[in-house]
């Protein structure tokens, strides 16, 4: 960690600086972590409620933030959580797989207003969605967030090799999703 995320993260920790602090978090990352949200649930309106839950949950748990990894990589991790939790959810209400909701999500991409995407962007959206859960968020947070294997370890709680296997097969897939 770096003294400014030392910095910020001691501000957040004191009652008198928390609000300023928390201001200047959001305004600091929400950009980043919306985009990280929202590849995983597809929708603009479902990746700001996912956003705001994952804001509220590290406003409430900072005091247990322990700086043993760098601060964005500890509310990655809670974005992540959130997400599929969201999808998790959605899952279990409608009574069918996350699998399903994350079709169902994709499908519904070109209704959404906030989609900019042409054919070739939706086309790799879909292959995405058709990646199992795990091997989407890798390959979401390398391919569109260039995020390191070491970071992602830290963030996902998984082995480095295991990381690098998913990323390799999902590029795999989404080949052979985009070429027929």
């Amino acid at each position: 960690m770096n003294s400014v995320e030392i910095s910020l993260i001691d501000e957040l920790k004191n009652p008198k600086t928390q609000e300023k602090a928390f201001r200047q978090l959001v305004s600091t990352y929400k950009e980043r972590l919306y985009w990280h949200i929202r590849r995983i649930v597809t929708s603009h309106d479902d990746a700001d409620d996912v956003l705001q839950n994952t804001f509220i949950k590290i406003f409430k748990s900072i005091h247990n933030f322990k700086g043993d990894s760098k601060l964005y990589s500890w509310m990655y991790r809670i974005a992540t959580n959130e997400a599929i939790t969201f999808i998790n959810q959605r899952a279990k209400k409608a009574g069918i797989s996350s699998e399903e909701v994350q079709e169902q999500l994709i499908n519904n991409l070109t209704a959404d207003v906030f989609f900019e995407g042409d054919e070739i962007q939706l086309k790799l959206q879909k292959a995405i969605a058709s990646l199992p859960q795990k091997q989407q968020i890798v390959f979401n947070m390398k391919y569109f967030d260039d995020i390191t294997y070491n970071e992602m370890s830290e963030i996902l709680d998984t082995s480095i090799g295991a990381l690098k296997a998913s990323y390799h097969h999902a590029v795999k897939k989404i080949e052979v999703f985009l070429t027929h």
